[in-house]
């Protein structure tokens, strides 16, 4: 099955579309602590430059 990119999404609608962003752990713990995640792929060459620089890559999960 493949990914549909969303540029933003909240956490209810991930949970809610029963979307795999990340471990569900980790999702928990930054949705309790109200951390946006970045969601991007890691493996393409300059992606996480791009992200920690502002740049608006990925999916932003926010609270």
């Amino acid at each position: 099955k493949e990914a549909i990119k969303f540029n933003s999404i909240s956490f209810d609608e991930v949970l809610s579309k029963g979307l795999k962003v990340m471990d569900t752990t980790a999702f928990t713990l930054s949705q309790e602590n109200q951390l946006p995640i970045i969601v991007f792929d890691m493996n393409k060459k300059g992606n996480l430059l791009k992200v920690v620089s502002g740049e608006a890559i990925g999916t932003v999960v926010n609270v």
